[in-house]
């Protein structure tokens, strides 16, 4: 072991081999990320522009829609220019940036979406102290704790691995680095690590879950008392899109994460992540707000806008 150098840099397996398939899976990622930005870059302007959307939920969106950037940002990027270039190396430095940022953005929206069903339960359950309880600067709170939260979750066990002696193999099966994989790496014993981040990740996921669970199990049982049903298929939209994203976002979550990491079972594993860190992002800006009645509207006024604006510069 002392003749052992330590490695400087990690090579990422990535996906495929094949050059077509590397040429398909980047023109196929480089559009979504595209869209990925594009979608929720709209979402964030137009609920910071529009005085109708100056509310609790749509705040905890725009946040929402921001940690969705930079999630899929954290690994996509680097999987776009390895595949265009063909290199797939990246160093220690950088696989720790890219590990610290993934993570702890990560772990945050688990946090936020806490925050947004407690918001969907005080408006539904107990709307009369609504703005009373949920001001804007315990709004604020909410979404600053969620990212200390996030990294304060993340730092301790990242900065314990990292200080892992690495001597080789160096190759990482996945398309980023992930802490999991990078466990498998370490030329020591890391059980008591696994299971330092085994416990972080039940805390953060699961207990996130219960808040949010038990949240909506009672925004639904306060819906489903509702007499008029005009007044109840209205109130229901919001809340099966939240329940849509949430379901997405943990079941991959939990699969990834809770799962053996027995080799045979990365490449699955690799997929699940790749569901969550391209997919959900895509989606969430759509299921959430772009097929809501009011976020349509105000995108056909602003669309109109600036087709009055082309046509007449002047005004």
């Amino acid at each position: 072991m002392e003749n052992q150098t330590a490695v400087t840099e990690f090579i990422l397996l990535g996906f495929t081999d094949i050059c077509r398939l590397q040429i398909l899976l980047f023109v196929l990622l480089l559009i979504t990320y595209v869209l990925t930005l594009a979608g929720n870059i709209l979402i964030i302007s137009i609920t910071l522009v529009d005085r109708c959307f100056q509310t609790p939920m749509y705040f905890f969106l725009r946040n929402f829609s921001f940690l969705d950037i930079g999630f899929t940002s954290a690994s996509i990027p680097k999987v776009l220019f390895n595949l265009a270039s063909g290199h797939q190396s990246i160093s220690v430095a950088g696989c720790f940036s890219q590990c610290l940022f993934y993570l702890t953005v990560g772990t945050a929206e688990f946090y936020l979406l806490a925050a947004m069903s407690f918001d969907r339960y005080i408006a539904i359950c107990n709307p009369l102290h609504y703005t009373s309880i949920m001001t804007s600067h315990f709004c604020d709170w909410l979404v600053l704790a969620s990212w200390l939260i996030g990294l304060g979750y993340v730092i301790v066990p990242l900065v314990l691995l990292f200080r892992l002696p690495f001597s080789g193999p160096n190759i990482i099966n996945h398309f980023f680095c992930d802490s999991a994989a990078l466990l498998e790496l370490a030329c020591t014993d890391t059980r008591l690590l696994g299971l330092l981040s085994f416990l972080l990740a039940t805390g953060s996921i699961l207990g996130t879950l219960a808040i949010t669970v038990v949240s909506y199990f009672k925004v639904i049982s306060v819906e489903m008392r509702i007499p008029s049903t005009a007044e109840r298929q209205k109130a229901f939209p919001t809340c099966s899109s939240h329940i849509t994203v949430i379901s997405i976002t943990y079941s991959s979550c939990i699969f990834v994460y809770f799962t053996p990491t027995w080799r045979s079972r990365l490449d699955l594993r690799g997929a699940v992540a790749l569901l969550n860190n391209v997919v959900s992002p895509l989606l969430n800006p759509f299921i959430y707000s772009l097929r809501n009645k009011q976020v349509k509207e105000a995108l056909r006024d602003a669309l109109s806008q600036s087709a009055v604006f082309s046509k007449n510069p002047k005004m």
